[in-house]
């Protein structure tokens, strides 16, 4: 299996602070891996580089086999990545119709994908005509996700999905994930250790703006000296 996404040495500084000081990972094409490490370690700097929303000064950034370090936000996105960014981001005033409607890339990509995406997400279906502002959380974490599957992308960047949900829905969003990661490779950042690890079946670990080890997550879970070094959890 071949990595849709390479990330080689980057480095990223929003103003005067040099936030990503080597950040080094494979995403294999078809895979779930997910960035690990504690608060500001980089994780979010490091989706957000990928997209180029955040501009890397040194490194590369190969998707599909092309470099897309320096280019447009728009037009990485355009390659085919969608990116969930923390804390949903949704348009609060605009119904969740509106909401899936505004992510269209090209005329029609809902209808193609509206019976997938409320196969995942029941309840939007439910709510289509509910503004954003009328969702619980976990309705607006489940919009923001669904938002990104309207366009065609062969890579998700999720940016903390399970934050601030209840139990019972971190489980329908790691369901969700496992399924729509059949047709699209997924790189999230996740804080709930447990649920990385029943999702994911690779991990990157970052510590301070650099990426310190990488691999299997079977191999992970079982390495009780690098969860506690680097996550603060055994």
């Amino acid at each position: 299996m071949g990595n849709l996404l390479e990330v080689l040495n980057i480095h990223t500084f929003i103003g005067q602070f040099h936030i990503l000081e080597g950040v080094n990972l494979e995403v294999p094409q078809g895979s779930i891996t997910v960035l690990l490490g504690r608060n500001g370690a980089g994780k979010t700097t490091t989706l957000k580089s990928i997209l180029g929303l955040t501009p890397p000064r040194e490194g590369k950034v190969i998707f599909a086999g092309e470099e897309i370090q320096g280019q447009r936000s728009f037009d990485i996105a355009a390659l085919g990545i969608g990116f969930v960014p923390e804390h949903r981001a949704i348009f609060r005033d605009l119904s969740v119709l509106e909401n899936l409607k505004i992510a269209e890339r090209k005329k029609g990509d809902l209808a193609r994908k509206e019976a997938f995406i409320f196969n995942l997400f029941p309840d939007l279906k439910r709510l289509i005509k509910l503004s954003g502002m009328n969702l619980s959380g976990g309705q607006q974490q489940m919009l923001a996700v669904a938002r990104a599957l309207v366009p065609d992308n062969k890579l998700l960047l999720i940016d903390e999905p399970s934050e601030g949900l209840a139990p019972v829905l971190i489980e329908q969003m790691m369901e969700a994930i496992r399924q729509l990661s059949q047709d699209t490779t997924v790189l999230l950042v996740e804080q709930n250790f447990l649920m990385a690890s029943r999702l994911a079946e690779r991990y990157v670990i970052i510590e301070e703006g650099q990426s310190v080890t990488q691999g299997a997550m079977a191999d992970l879970v079982g390495d009780e000296e690098t969860i506690h070094r680097y996550l603060g959890a055994a």
